[in-house]
Order: C-alpha cells, then sequence, then structure tokens
C-alpha cells in the first residue's frame, strides 16, 4: 500500500506541474520548483490529515484510538491535533452552526441560505455562517474530484477549511434574502 500511494501522490505531483518530470533532467530549476510544489502539497496533506482526525474525533474516536493509528501516544495525538478553533461569538451578521452531520448538514445550510446566511468556515459537525441581503446556494463536493474545478468555473466560491473529505462551495443567488430566520 505504501508503493501505491507513493505512485498516487508522484502521479498528483505531475499533474500539478505537467511539465516537472521532463524538466527534471535538464533543467536545475526544476528541482527547486519540484521543492515548491512538493512543500505546497505537504501543507495541503497536513491540513487533511488535521482535518481527518476532528472528524475522527466527531464520529466518537477516542484520543487513544486515534494516537495508536498515527503511531503516537493518546498525549503526543491530543497535543498535536486537540486544539480547537477560536469558536465565533454568535451575533446578528455571524454564528456557529452546530451538531450537523454529513446527512443533515446540506438540508440546514439550505434553509439557512434561503435566509440569506452563507457559509464562510466549516469543520467537523459545524458550519460557520454569515448573513447577507440575498439568498445563498450551498454545495459539497469530494475533495480533489474534478467537480470542484467545474463548479468554481460556473462561479461557485471555496468556503473556508474541510471536514474531510468534503469541500463545501456557496454562490449567491439573485433572489433578496427571506426575512426572519429558520425555525
Amino acid at each position: 500500500m505504501t508503493d501505491e500511494l507513493s505512485d498516487l501522490l508522484a502521479a498528483a505531483l505531475s499533474q500539478a506541474d505537467p511539465t516537472i518530470a521532463r524538466r527534471l533532467g535538464p533543467d536545475p530549476q526544476a528541482h527547486l520548483d519540484l521543492v515548491v510544489l512538493t512543500a505546497r502539497a505537504t501543507e495541503r496533506m497536513s491540513d487533511l490529515l488535521r482535518s481527518s482526525v476532528a472528524a475522527a474525533r466527531a464520529a466518537g474516536w477516542s484520543w487513544e484510538a486515534i494516537g495508536s493509528a498515527l503511531g503516537m501516544s493518546r498525549q503526543a495525538a491530543q497535543q498535536r491535533f486537540g486544539s480547537k478553533e477560536d469558536v465565533p461569538e454568535d451575533s446578528a451578521v455571524r454564528r456557529r452552526l452546530v451538531g450537523m452531520t454529513a446527512f443533515t448538514e446540506m438540508d440546514v445550510l439550505e434553509e439557512w441560505g434561503r435566509h440569506g446566511w452563507r457559509s464562510v468556515a466549516a469543520g467537523p459537525g459545524y458550519h460557520d455562517i454569515e448573513r447577507d441581503e440575498v439568498q445563498w446556494e450551498h454545495h459539497r463536493a469530494v475533495v480533489g474530484s474534478r467537480q470542484v474545478a467545474a463548479l468554481e468555473r460556473d462561479g461557485w466560491q471555496r468556503v473556508g477549511g474541510t471536514w474531510f473529505p468534503w469541500i463545501y462551495l456557496v454562490r449567491p443567488l439573485p433572489e433578496p434574502a427571506v426575512p426572519g430566520e429558520p425555525t
């Protein structure tokens, strides 16, 4: 599995810069470009690992189980991944919706979107939302899927954060927000 994963990651890097493989021999700059590309990939993988750990915690897994899966102690896993993002204060223009699951979140976001709220950040079991004067449409796609690029070409905007394996996107609708709040 390790060799297969290495091959997939190498293929992903090659796909991110289709010229890198042929430039590595004759072009010394290509080696530095590969360092930059690999560093960006490492940052993104670190984000995905953090999101995966948060999703495992939200699914009820203990720090002991997560640490064991990562080959580290419970304490090391909790220290590395246990810090929570600052929770925004609920206000007239910003809220945190909590308690959602992968099965319910899109229905919840659709309802709040009609009332002018759009997701601006997401994580395991929550969405931070902000109020606007227009209705918003929400969409969820699998991280790394071709669908994301197609949606972005159609005017969808990425929401900050992910809840692995999901990425969230929003776009405004031409209708004014429905008055009041969802019930």
